[in-house]
């Protein structure tokens, strides 16, 4: 029943369902739930308005994307744990998309993305991410945390600065030149939350150190701000006009809105509208995005079944996906993915399915009605400091540094190629280079293990006296396009003044396109020169290739042989034969 099984995962809430097979889902499974679901709540509020303020949007977009966004994925996807929201890989693709076209034209990249993730699904390329060298992801999500560091320097040290430019050499300019600007009571709440946030691991206490942190220091914000030093916060960065004309600062204290995203604003401020040169402009965004939360949410997905000694379904996981991103912009929900961070939090908190992800997501609804004004007076500068966490631990620097102190210099050189790369122009640049650098080194060094021997001389393959005129040589190794051309050339070389020769293929086991063009050539020269070849020992590729090409015997020319031995007493044989004339 191979076919029903395929369509049964992708049948909406199937990782749900998979959760509930071993076990009834019953009042304590709820309960434990219920828990898991509250903690992880309380921890993605802080963390979705930071994210969505360094994604270039208001904080209230990021509480919209892990509301709509982590139900949606919750009900689709196929990991029973994952909780989804905006992360911190997205904020390199998001921010200059926001600087460009505005709110509007990062939300419909958002819906161009999920349907490429839709697609994927579809297509069951869900295993394909696995492809994707360690290197490479460890060089964009080391990038990705230096820029998320850089960006955050301007919030942290209260500077002067009105917009940062796009490219990373400039960003770091004009903040050496705003250097004179710091602020010094936002540097003061910045420190202390990032102290707070460093130390308060060591406790021991099961509360997730950023809560403590942002806690702190809003009240050392707010005491600066009663004493007339004035730090910024999300109330005085932002403000909002309801659609009956009530204004206010902060978070709108309002559900999530139906509204086709196109006719959200722009740049400007004005509806930026749907065009063909707008999607085209938005495509190659669009596709990075779905990469990138392919890449996290099916890595956050590997992460979770190593924790629960689960499964999860890959296929499943993309459409939910791409669901979830195709229906969150339209209530102003930005990119989400699996967030591992969040997510491994789930599991710890007890969590046995997809209940959990769903009570996170009505938590933070719960936030964003009851306590917009208390989210206020949280300074910019404590989100500043916890996204430099946030951005250490995606960089993954302990991994990056152990990749560079041990891993082969092809794939310290992919490694460095990725981060340069990201850090310096974009991650759809560093992740297409490196997966084609990544490549290349690859083949050529598979290449270099396809090896050609003269074992004419050796006893061990040949237990006869041979002629003179006659050769046997050995590949071994894939006879494909990056080594052929190499491989039948120094078989030329050996064999110039052979009148036969015999091909010992048993250590072929792959023969592409290049390498039965590199063969053809090799018989076409035998014919030419009046060299007999005698090929045996092909094995069940390179056969089959050689019989889709009609590659047949050519008489005094061209011989296959099951085994050397047939080859050799055919050999002998014909030997045998001249001597008795």
């Amino acid at each position: 029943m191979p076919h029903r099984a395929h369509l049964f995962s992708l049948i909406p809430g199937h990782a749900m369902l998979q959760g509930c097979r071993n076990q009834p889902y019953n009042m304590a499974r709820f309960s434990r739930d219920l828990l898991a679901g509250v903690s992880v709540g309380i921890i993605a509020i802080p963390l979705a308005m930071a994210l969505a303020i360094a994604s270039g949007v208001a904080p209230q977009y990021g509480l919209y994307t892990a509301i709509v966004g982590g139900i949606v994925i919750a009900l689709f996807g196929g990991s029973r744990f994952s909780i989804s929201g905006p992360t911190a890989a997205f904020v390199v693709l998001l921010y200059p998309i926001a600087e460009q076209f505005g709110l509007a034209g990062l939300l419909v990249a958002t819906v161009m993305s999920g349907i490429i993730l839709v697609l994927m699904a579809l297509l069951r390329l869900g295993r394909l991410i696995q492809y994707i060298p360690e290197s490479i992801t460890l060089g964009f999500t080391a990038g990705i945390g230096v820029v998320i560091a850089t960006l955050q320097m301007k919030d942290f040290f209260g500077l002067n600065l009105s917009a940062m430019p796009e490219h990373y050499w400039e960003k770091i300019a004009i903040l050496v030149n705003a250097a004179p600007s710091a602020h010094w009571p936002s540097i003061v709440v910045a420190s202390v939350t990032l102290v707070v946030m460093l130390l308060w691991p060591k406790l021991k206490i099961p509360v997730p150190a950023h809560l403590p942190a942002v806690i702190v220091g809003t009240l050392i914000g707010l005491y600066l701000n009663q004493q007339g030093w004035q730090v910024d916060t999300i109330g005085s960065r932002f403000s909002y006009t309801l659609s009956d004309g009530t204004s206010g600062f902060g978070i709108p204290p309002v559900l999530p809105e139906f509204v086709l995203p196109w006719l959200q604003n722009g740049v400007d401020g004005q509806p930026l509208g749907l065009s063909w040169e707008m999607i085209q402009a938005l495509l190659p965004s669009a596709f990075a995005i779905a990469m990138l939360g392919a890449i996290e949410s099916l890595l956050c997905a590997v992460v979770l079944d190593g924790m629960t000694n689960t499964r999860h379904s890959a296929n499943s996981e993309l459409l939910g996906q791409g669901l979830g991103n195709i229906v969150a912009p339209f209530f102003g929900g930005i990119p989400a993915t699996a967030a591992i961070a969040r997510s491994a939090a789930n599991v710890k908190a007890g969590a046995t399915s997809p209940i959990s992800a769903i009570v996170h997501a009505l938590v933070v609804l719960l936030a964003l009605v009851a306590l917009t004004q208390v989210l206020a007076y949280v300074p910019m500068a404590a989100m500043a400091a916890l996204l430099l966490v946030v951005a250490w631990n995606m960089s993954e620097a302990p991994k990056a540094l152990h990749l560079l102190k041990t891993a082969p210099h092809s794939d310290i050189l992919v490694f460095l190629v990725c981060f340069s790369l990201t850090v310096m122009f974009d991650m759809v640049i560093a992740i297409s280079v490196g997966i084609v650098l990544a490549a290349l080194l690859f083949m050529k060094q598979v290449a270099e293990m396809t090896r050609v021997r003269d074992v004419s001389g050796s006893s061990r393959f040949v237990p006869m006296t041979l002629p003179d005129d006659t050769k046997v040589v050995r590949i071994e190794g894939p006879l494909f396009f990056a080594a052929a051309e190499n491989v039948f050339g120094e078989i030329s070389q050996l064999t110039n003044d052979c009148r036969r020769l015999i091909l010992q293929m048993d250590a072929v086991h792959l023969l592409d396109a290049g390498g039965l063009a590199a063969m053809d050539k090799l018989i076409r020269r035998s014919q030419a020169n009046g060299t007999e070849l005698m090929i045996c020992e092909l094995q069940f590729q390179p056969l089959k290739t050689l019989a889709r090409a009609k590659v047949q015997p050519i008489e005094g020319v061209l011989t296959f042989y099951p085994s050397l031995d047939e080859a050799l007493a055919e050999l002998n044989h014909e030997l045998s034969g001249k001597l008795s004339d």
